[in-house]
Parts: structure tokens; sequence; C-alpha cells
């Protein structure tokens, strides 16, 4: 760490040194609103010890005053500094300045996935859409032991399989990474995303819980498009891992449900049956596709609403599951309107173009 004296940094709230440790290094930042924009470059004296998050309240401080950037902790729990670091997804308070290639432009855009609503800030608002839809937790009645102890039972390790999923901080990496909405924005309508995907196996894998979700899974959040390229968990900043521990379990669950007669006849005899599909659609907050824009507002994020979803081609039709028939449900989505997509932004310039 530096030994320089520090002052309190007022346009940051933060303490910064006085003096620099020597050299300079270069910030390409996207700067734009919805209707376009370009990458700005700025050169800052070198600091010891910095993350990202610092270098931009620098460039805030300094140079541009009307940098748009979300954050809030400042210390990877809140999930709100997601950003491209020279073109991975990352979070800017948890990355190091020293980590990244001395020498070169650091670069640094918004979330490729989601719209730009200025600057390095995107609207993520399709992610809370998805989110509506996922049925909540639906515990099963209490046994008359546990009526008279006062709670339910459950042993440990059947907690510790969905207690993974509950360090998720919805930076929403993971849904930026994930190539099937990334360059697919037409799946936004019927592909959930690996975030909630690991919501979902969350609550599968609860030793209370009863909805059974397969359907939902297989026909409304697009389960089967995930080719299981962990690209997802290799970005996570809570290190879960998504893929191994959520996605292919999902997925197993569904095949099983559908073809395994031998697991059919083991849930029986153990009486671990779950709740029909029409119970887990009764549920959820809201029902019908992965994502809806509301009726009355132009479309965002490649969305259509629920008046165009007509329209929208079926990828694949898959055959109902042996435990009870896909419900067909209207889609009436709830909530304020979102914002409207703009251009995103070019392709980030490589560092090594300097």
């Amino acid at each position: 760490m530096t030994d320089a004296p520090i002052h309190d940094d007022g346009a940051t709230g933060t303490a910064a040194p006085d003096e620099a440790d020597g050299g300079e290094v270069t910030m390409v930042l996207w700067r734009g609103d919805a209707t376009g924009g370009a990458f700005t470059e700025y050169v800052l004296p070198a600091v010891e010890g910095e993350v990202v998050l610092d270098v931009i309240h620098r460039v805030q401080a300094t140079h541009a005053p009307d940098l748009a950037c979300r954050w809030n902790c400042k210390a990877g729990k809140c999930g709100s500094c997601s950003a491209e670091i020279n073109g991975k997804p990352a979070l800017m308070c948890m990355t190091r300045m020293s980590e990244l290639p001395e020498g070169e432009d650091v670069v640094v855009a918004p979330l490729k996935t989601f719209p730009v609503i200025r600057d390095l800030v995107t609207d993520v608002s399709y992610n809370y859409e998805v989110a509506k839809r996922i049925p909540p937790f639906n515990p099963r009645a209490k046994t008359e032991d546990e009526v008279e102890a006062g709670g339910y039972r459950m042993a440990q390790i059947d907690v510790e399989r969905s207690q993974e999923f509950r360090k998720c901080i919805e930076c929403f990496l993971c849904q930026d990474v994930c190539h099937v909405i990334r360059d697919h924005e037409e799946n936004k309508t019927s592909f959930a995303g690996p975030r909630f995907f690991a919501r979902s196996a969350e609550l599968e894998m609860h030793p209370l819980d009863v909805t059974d979700r397969r359907a939902i899974l297989q026909k409304e959040q697009g389960l089967g498009k995930c080719n299981i390229t962990k690209c997802c968990t290799e970005v996570c900043p809570e290190h879960i891992k998504i893929t191994d521990n959520a996605i292919i379990p999902l997925k197993e669950r569904v095949v099983d449900a559908q073809y395994d007669p031998v697991a059919w006849l083991g849930r029986k005899i153990r009486r671990r049956t779950k709740g029909t599909v029409e119970q887990a659609a009764a549920t959820s907050p809201a029902t019908g596709p992965a994502a809806v824009q509301p009726e009355d507002h132009p479309p965002a994020h490649g969305i259509p609403t629920a008046l165009e979803l007509d329209e929208v081609d079926e990828v694949d039709e898959l055959d109902e599951l042996d435990d009870g028939p896909m419900v067909s449900v209207a889609a009436e989505p709830t909530g304020a309107p979102m914002g409207q997509a703009g251009d995103t932004p070019p392709e980030a310039p490589s560092p090594a173009d300097g």
C-alpha cells in the first residue's frame, strides 16, 4: 500500500492518496445513452491498491462529473457495479487494477445483454420480469410431531444442497454472459437464464417444497436451450457452481419425470410427490412467457408485447410431462413499464489497440 497521506475525496466520499505512486493508467469508458455513444479515453495517474471502481470515481471527480455509474456497497455484495472490463463481465469493485495487463488500456463497457440507460448503467429490468414468474416457496404441511415441536424438521445435508444458491447477489453477470440471450434477443421471451435456474434449483432441492416446477422450466423458461458451456459459472463473483449444481440437476429432474419409470416409482414409494403444474402456475406471482412487456407499452430488450406473442415462432415442441399436462396461461404481466431499448454499444476496442 502507498505511504502517501490521504484526504477525503468530496466527490465520492472516499479517501484518496494526495499523490500518485507514479505512472499513468488509461481508461477507455463507454459514454452515451439509449440513442448511441462512443468510447472516450481518460488518462489518470496510477495509484497503488485501487480497484476499477476507484478509478471510475476518480474520473468522475477530475474529468467527467456527469459520468453515470451504478454502485452501492463497494464490497462485492450488492451486485450493483456490474460492467464488462476488457470484454469480460465482472464487478468493478472486485477487479483490482494490478490484476489487469500492465501498460494496456482498461476498457470498461456496460453489460452488453441489456440496453444502455446512460454510460455504464444498463436497464436490467428484464430480470425482474423473469423473477415475477418463478413460483415461490411452497412448504408442505407440518406433521403431528412437527406441530408439537413447533417447527419443521430437516436433515442438515438437505438444507445445505440449496444453501449454495442463496449466496447469489443478483449482479446478473451470469445473465449477461449467457449467449442464449446475449446473442439472441428473441430468446428473452422464452429463456429465464442461469440466475433464475439457480433460483428454481434452490426451491426444487428444498426438502420442504412441494411445488412441481419441472414443466414450467421445460416449457416456459427454456431450460433445454442451455447447452452447459459453464460461462455463467466462470463469471460468478460468489463462485456458485451454477452449471454443475443447478442447471444439470434440473435437466436430470425434467428427464427423469418424463422418461424414467424407476424414478417415478421411487417417488411414489417414498411418497415424495409434488404438486401439479396447475398448482405451480397458481402460486406464481405472474405466469406466461419467461418475460413479456405490458400491452400498452412499446417493446424493450427485444421482448414483444402480449399482443405480439402469437407471432413469436415456437422453437421446440416438447412433449407434456407424465405428472400432469402443461397449463395454458394468459400473458397478463404486471408492474411498471420498463425503459425503451436503444442501440447497444459497439464492440469495445481491444486494449492492445492502445
